[in-house]
């Protein structure tokens, strides 16, 4: 186990589908222990195979890394099999509410234990920490988890890979197809589990707003490539990022460069 306060270092990442589909050039971005970074970007900009080269996952998607070198805490992430990376910390939750249909509510999130190698005492234990952080889950814990709402099974897939007992959280479009308020109660969740606990989360998210509101920092991938890396404080008061993903209404004429710190050429291309 690394002691460096870089959690999570991403250098240079190249991926391609089907060997010749070119979906990420050249990312980088490193996540620190204890922080919660955003990968923002419209569709197709390269988050979601972002994520999925941090989880190993790529290959089921016919997808290979070509270039670059992902690190968790001192692992080599193309190297190491993504159940083992869940045994070391780092636990993904997939884009699509991806939850067992036909078990239910209980047994979907004592199978994220179970993933884990956890004894009968740190499931039960983790059961009841879960039902605790998302309390509408306990009223529908013996119920088939198909029959939950959308809202309730991403609940699901979220505490499902807390009782994986993360180190570092991997979440990809967390909001999609939500109603705001379950969004809200989702991400407030996730800020208490950061500040209280010290959970280091990395997320994908469409939505810059909610994004940039409970993230420390965030990087902007355009094409498949890091364009722009800074606190989120600084990314919101960019008038080019509140032009193009917080919906401002600066003019596009107005819209300067934005920098990566590693390459001050980069720029956002307009629309």
């Amino acid at each position: 186990m690394s002691h460096s306060a870089d959690l999570l270092v991403i250098d240079r990442l190249s991926a391609v589908y089907n060997h010749a589909i070119a979906a990420l050039h050249d990312v980088s971005l490193v996540v620190r222990r204890g922080e919660v970074r955003a990968i923002l970007g419209a569709n197709g900009a390269g988050k979601t195979t972002t994520l999925k080269a941090v989880s190993n996952l790529l290959t089921a998607d016919r997808g290979q890394i070509t270039q670059g070198t992902i690190t968790f805490d001192g692992l080599d992430v193309a190297k190491t099999k993504p159940s083992d990376l869940v045994r070391a910390g780092l636990v993904p939750v997939l884009e699509g509410r991806h939850v067992f249909k036909s078990l239910t509510v209980e047994e979907n999130l004592v199978a994220g234990g179970i993933g884990r190698g956890s004894s009968r005492r740190e499931i039960a234990s983790d059961l009841e920490r879960v039902f605790t952080l998302f309390p509408s889950l306990t009223r529908k814990r013996r119920i088939m988890a198909g029959l939950a709402s959308g809202g309730e099974q991403q609940m699901v897939a979220v505490g499902r890979a807390l009782m994986g007992r993360p180190r570092l959280l991997v979440l990809d479009e967390p909001s999609m197809g939500l109603a705001p308020i379950v969004v809200q109660s989702i991400f407030d969740t996730l800020r208490k589990l950061n500040r209280e606990e010290g959970l280091t989360i990395l997320l994908a998210e469409q939505n810059a707003a909610v994004a940039l509101r409970y993230a420390s920092s965030a990087t902007v991938l355009e094409n498949g490539t890091s364009v722009l890396q800074g606190t989120a404080e600084e990314l919101r008061t960019r008038a080019d990022v509140r032009e193009f993903y917080l919906g401002s209404t600066v003019a596009r004429g107005q819209v300067g460069a934005v920098a990566n710190p590693s390459d001050a050429g980069a720029v956002i291309a307009a629309e």
